[in-house]
């Protein structure tokens, strides 16, 4: 799994028009499934995304986890995070997951952090043709791999 993990003042995600989910401050997370992504990827990320410590304390320090900062989630579905261009000028997206692998990780993605949070997760429409608008907050933009822990 692919994560790119924005710290946001306040992000909105539109649909044919229709706000499908949106949040005040926060993280916007861009998720990209693979093929070869389990059930353990998806829980370590989880932790990662709810854990991490990039909100601002009392000295402008970057010490707090969204928790702290009472921050909401909104998840993109993003299959073209796993885009190859080694070769050529257009994309391959070979390794991202077809939509029976993806999707039901997807929403298990959304209640994990759900339940890690205590809160809703905003969300987009999976496979649709989104509208996402944030507003970047520093910026702090942060992307995990969870083939490539570092």
């Amino acid at each position: 799994m692919r994560a790119v993990i924005q710290r946001v003042s306040e992000a909105a995600c539109q649909v044919d028009g229709n706000i499908t989910g949106q949040i005040d401050v926060g993280f916007m997370v861009l998720l990209g499934i693979e093929d070869a992504d389990t059930d353990e990827d998806l829980q370590w990320l989880a932790q990662k995304i709810v854990g991490l410590r990039v909100f601002g304390d009392e000295k402008g320090l970057m010490n707090k986890a969204l928790a702290d900062v009472d921050g909401g989630i909104l998840l993109i579905s993003q299959f073209t995070l796993f885009a190859a261009t080694k070769k050529g000028n257009r994309p391959s997206f070979i390794r991202a997951a077809k939509p029976d692998k993806a999707i039901p990780l997807y929403e298990k993605m959304i209640s994990t952090l759900e339940g890690l949070t205590g809160k809703k997760v905003a969300t987009g429409i999976f496979g649709a043709d989104m509208k996402v608008s944030l507003i970047n907050d520093g910026p702090v933009t942060i992307t995990i791999d969870t083939k490539a822990k570092e």
